[in-house]
C-alpha cells in the first residue's frame, strides 16, 4: 500500500497548496486598504481584516463536523465539497466594492472558510492513515506543508492580477481556478481498506507513540492533556496569523513605505512555514512531540519580541523566515500529537474539535494587530502580547513533560514523547 499511500500524500498536499488561498489575504488586504484613486477600497485595516477573521473562524469551526463526516462516510466526498465551496467563494467575494463588504464576508469568509475546513479535514488523517505511525509526523508535515507552501505562488500570482485585472476580476480568476484544479485532486484522496500496523524495531521505540488504543471524541475530553494542548495551540495560533494577516501592511508601516516588495517577504514566509511543517513533523518523530512544540514557541516568542524593532529588508527576511517556520511547525506537531495521545481511528473528529483553538488565536491575533494598528499607527503592542502568550505556551509544554518524566498515575499521561518507558498501554475502550 506504500505506493498509494504516496499517492494519496500527494494529492492531499496539492488540494491544500490550493487551499492555502487563505494565507495569501495579506496581499488582498493591502489592497483593500488603498485609496479608490489607487485602485484600492478605501477600508480601514480593521474593514479589511474582517473576511479573513471570519474565514479563519468558519474555518476552525467546520474542522468539527467535516473531521466527523470524513470519519464516517470518507475523505473523497468531503474534499470534493470542499473545494467547491472554496472556489465558490472567491467568485462571490468578487462582488464586493468600496461600499460593500457583505460579499467579501459571505465569499471569502463563509463559503471559503467551509470550503477550506473541509477539505483541510479529510486530507491530514488519510494520509496518516496509509502509513505506520513511526511516520506520522513527516506524513502529517507533507500533508500540511502544501497549505503553508501556497503563498509562494498565490502571493506574487495575487500581486500581478491585482495589479492587472482589480480587485473583483483578481478573486474571480483565483476561483475559477482553483475549484477546477482542487476537485480534480480530491478525486485521489481515499482511506486504506485496512489499518496499516506499526512497524517494530528501533523505529519504533524513537517514534512518539504514547497510546495505542482509539479515543472518542467524548474520552478525549475527559483528559486534561486535551485542555493543556488546546490553549498552547491557541497562543501558537495567535502569533503566527497576526503576522501573516498583516505581513504586507507590516512591512509598509515599519519601513516607512520604503520598501515595495511586501509579496517577496509573504512568500518568503509561506515557504518556511511549508519547510517548518516537515522539518518539524520528521524531528518530533526522534525527540518528541512536547519537546518540539516547546522549542518553536520559545524561538517565537523571542522574534515577536524583537519585531517592532525590524524596518529593513534584512530585518524582514529574518522575520518572516522564523515565523513561518515556527507557526508552520506547530501546523505539523499538533495533528501529529492529537494521533498520538488519542490515536487515528477518530483523528478528523478529534483533531477538529482541538483545531478549534487555531480559529480562536486566528480571530484574536489579526483583530488585535488591526485595531492596535489603527489606533497607535504601530503593531508593537501586539507583538508583546504575541510574545508572553507564547511563554505560556512553554511553560504549558513543559509542564507536560514534567508529567511525562515523572510518570502521574493517570491514563493519558502515562507518556514519555520520544521513548517509552511505560511498556503496555491502559485499555480505555473504543468509540461505541
Amino acid at each position: 500500500m506504500g505506493k498509494k499511500g504516496w499517492i494519496v500524500t500527494l494529492a492531499g498536499m496539492g488540494l491544500n497548496l490550493t487551499l492555502g488561498i487563505l494565507y495569501a489575504w495579506s496581499m488582498f488586504s493591502k489592497q483593500l486598504t488603498e485609496s479608490i484613486e489607487n485602485n484600492g477600497f478605501g477600508w480601514s485595516k480593521m474593514t479589511a481584516t474582517l473576511p479573513y477573521t471570519i474565514a479563519i473562524a468558519v474555518f476552525a469551526v467546520v474542522m468539527v463536523p467535516a473531521g466527523r463526516l470524513q470519519d464516517r462516510f470518507g475523505p473523497r466526498v468531503v474534499t470534493t465539497a470542499g473545494a467547491f465551496l472554496a472556489g465558490a467563494g472567491l467568485i462571490v467575494a468578487s462582488f464586493a466594492s468600496p461600499d460593500n463588504i457583505f460579499f467579501a464576508v459571505l465569499g471569502f469568509g463563509v463559503l471559503g472558510g467551509t470550503g477550506i475546513g473541509l477539505g483541510y479535514a479529510a486530507a491530514t488523517p488519510a494520509a496518516v492513515k496509509w502509513f505506520s505511525s513511526e511516520k506520522k509526523g513527516l506524513i502529517v508535515g507533507l500533508v500540511v506543508g502544501g497549505f503553508g507552501l501556497a503563498p509562494v505562488y498565490i502571493a506574487p500570482l495575487s500581486k500581478y492580477l491585482l495589479a492587472t485585472y482589480g480587485i473583483g476580476n483578481s478573486f474571480r480568476i483565483l476561483g475559477i481556478a482553483f475549484m477546477a484544479i482542487a476537485v480534480t485532486l480530491a478525486q485521489f484522496i481515499k482511506n486504506p481498506p485496512v489499518p496499516v500496523p506499526s512497524k517494530k524495531g528501533p523505529a519504533a521505540a524513537n517514534a512518539s507513540k504514547p497510546l495505542q488504543n482509539d479515543y472518542s471524541w467524548q474520552q478525549m475530553l475527559k483528559t486534561p492533556s486535551f485542555y493543556s494542548l488546546y490553549i498552547q495551540f491557541a497562543c501558537a495560533a495567535t502569533a503566527g496569523l497576526m503576522i501573516i494577516g498583516h505581513l504586507a501592511k507590516i512591512v509598509s508601516v515599519q519601513s516607512g513605505n520604503s520598501i515595495k516588495i511586501g509579496f517577496v517577504f509573504v512568500a518568503l514566509l509561506a515557504i518556511f512555514n511549508a519547510g517548518g511543517r516537515v522539518v518539524a513533523g520528521l524531528v518530533s518523530d526522534y525527540i518528541g512531540r512536547v519537546v518540539t512544540i516547546a522549542l518553536v514557541c520559545t524561538v517565537q516568542s523571542i522574534v515577536m519580541f524583537f519585531f517592532p524593532m525590524f524596518t529593513s529588508v534584512n530585518d524582514f527576511i529574518l522575520g518572516s523566515a522564523v515565523v513561518g517556520f515556527n507557526y508552520g511547525a506547530c501546523l505539523a506537531l499538533f495533528p501529529a500529537t492529537t494521533a498520538d495521545y488519542w490515536g487515528t481511528r477518530n483523528l478528523g473528529m478529534n483533531y477538529g474539535i482541538l483545531f478549534t483553538s487555531w480559529g480562536a488565536g486566528g480571530i484574536f491575533g489579526p483583530m488585535l494587530a488591526g485595531k492596535i494598528a489603527d489606533a497607535t499607527g504601530s503593531y508593537a503592542l501586539a507583538y508583546s502580547v504575541a510574545s508572553g502568550l507564547l511563554l505560556f505556551a512553554v511553560f504549558l509544554a513543559m509542564i507536560s513533560y514534567i508529567n511525562i518524566s515523572v510518570n502521574i498515575p493517570e491514563m493519558e499521561l502515562k507518556i514519555k514523547l520520544g521513548k517509552s518507558k511505560i511498556g503496555k498501554p491502559v485499555k480505555v475502550g473504543t468509540e461505541e
